[in-house]
């Protein structure tokens, strides 16, 4: 019985050796990125002989061009073929090309720490195993190719994973997950990651209370601080509010009895100097013996200004009166004193002077600076005076031409209804708006100076007077 267990035991581990032999690798799960070679022929025959010595030199190009050239830390070849194309849908390849096709995958590991940049170019090795090692092949019928096309994991075809898992790609991406988190080191990497985040946000929270309590110690030195003096502050600010309230009602009371004061004598003195202008003009027009009633009314009357019309003169006077004169200080015992001739408005004039009135008449008034020379027109005179150019003009007036001169010489343009500049064309350049035949040396077409004929071979320049 002994031996029996022992026998039994032995037939179970041989099993487990060779279960474990057989289980489908985990080549497409195992790698980050993948590299498919797709070799293409244009017949049956030829993809077949092609395929055959490519297959026999892809070792140079696994191991010794990307492998030793490039920052990788592990690449490995699949040594099963594929009969399916997975070249891109955009590639330039026939019917019969992706139906004789042979594909094949490498995997490998990118070395971080070798790495410069973030991108990997392999077209340099892949040029130089077609160069040094695909151009041996004889004969070289055309169509026969190899394309190469870069995939991520996730990114793989299905075929890769068919006759593999059961499940096929999802069964695959399942297992790659249990394969990387029970990966020790990966194990390790999300734990050191997790307590330092818990480190950041303990010292966050650690630094956010020290603030708190500092504002709060703060505010409070403060509130004692403000205590005494708001308190001494208070008993200040009564006492200054109290003395200006003092000084302000004595200073409103001074005032109001200056201006008071001021009025009456102001009023005063009005009163005085109208009485005696109603007075004089009583005197001057004593023939129409006015009584005290109507010259007090003539009063009320000059103080409301109905006495006084805009062009001058009476309002009760005829009209053609105020266009008369007569003699002022003339009186009826004929006295010999000295004669001026007046009018009415000229009277008003005097009349409102003596009162205390300004007058000042259009004659009186000047105009600043009417007689002086205009900046922009002084050189132009005194250039005249010098040169005596002096033009008559049409009803015998004398005009003196001007000339404007630049200091520097501006090109004259032309100008369309757009308000571009039209461009006239150089040795280089001819504009035309349609073909008018051949033109030895030039080329016509639509260019950068627009529709017309180019000089062939040169290069063109727009001109500065048209670049704008």
């Amino acid at each position: 019985d002994a031996d029996a267990d022992a026998d039994a035991d032995a037939d179970a581990d041989a099993d487990n050796i060779f279960k474990e032999l057989f289980e489908p690798s985990d080549f497409f799960i195992s790698y980050p990125y993948y590299l498919s070679m797709c070799l293409v022929g244009p017949t049956e025959a030829d993809a077949q002989s092609w395929t055959g010595y490519v297959e026999s030199r892809l070792r140079k190009l696994v191991s010794d061009m990307l492998g030793k050239s490039l920052p990788l830390s592990k690449i490995q070849l699949w040594p099963k073929k594929f009969e399916a194309c997975v070249a891109d849908k955009t590639a330039l390849l026939t019917s019969n090309q992706r139906k004789n096709s042979t594909t094949y995958f490498v995997g490998f590991h990118v070395d971080r720490l070798r790495m410069r940049g973030d991108q990997l170019n392999i077209e340099q090795q892949l040029q130089n195993f077609r160069e040094w090692e695909l151009t041996r092949f004889q004969p070289l019928v055309d169509g026969m190719d190899i394309l190469v096309k870069c995939f991520r994991v996730k990114e793989l075809p299905l075929i890769c994973f068919h006759g593999i898992y059961e499940g096929g790609k999802l069964e695959g991406m399942k297992k790659r997950r249990k394969i990387h988190d029970a990966d020790p080191k990966r194990i390790e990497a999300k734990r050191r990651a997790k307590l330092a985040a818990l480190k950041a946000k303990m010292a966050e929270i650690q630094k956010r209370k020290d603030l708190e309590l500092s504002n709060e110690n703060q505010k409070k030195r403060k509130r004692e601080e403000d205590g005494d003096e708001e308190d001494q502050e208070l008993l200040n600010s009564d006492n200054v509010e109290e003395e200006e309230a003092d000084v302000k009602d004595e200073e409103t009371m001074k005032t109001a009895e200056e201006l008071i004061g001021e009025e009456a004598v102001a009023s005063k003195e009005e009163e005085s100097l109208l009485e005696s202008a109603l007075d004089r003009i009583q005197n001057e027009a004593g023939e129409s013996g006015k009584t005290r009633e109507q010259a007090e009314e003539d009063r009320q009357k000059l103080l409301a200004g109905e006495l006084l019309v805009e062009g001058g003169g009476l309002v009760d006077g005829d009209e053609d009166e105020e266009e008369n004169w007569y003699v002022d200080g003339a009186n009826a015992s004929g006295n010999n004193s000295k004669i001026t001739a007046t009018s009415i408005a000229e009277q008003e004039a005097e009349i409102l002077r003596r009162v205390g009135y300004s007058i000042v008449s259009d004659d009186e008034m000047t105009t600043i600076g009417g007689n002086i020379i205009h900046p922009w027109r002084r050189n132009a005179i005194e250039a005249a005076r010098v040169n005596k150019k002096v033009v008559k003009g049409e009803n015998g007036n004398q005009k003196v031409s001007l000339q404007i001169k630049f200091h520097t010489n501006f090109d004259i343009v032309e100008l369309d209804i757009n308000g571009f500049v039209i461009d006239k064309g150089d040795e280089d350049f001819t504009p035309s708006s349609k073909w008018i035949g051949r033109k030895p040396g030039f080329e016509f077409k639509l260019g950068e100076r627009g529709v017309g004929y180019y000089k062939t071979g040169k290069k063109v320049v727009i001109p500065s007077n048209t670049a704008y």
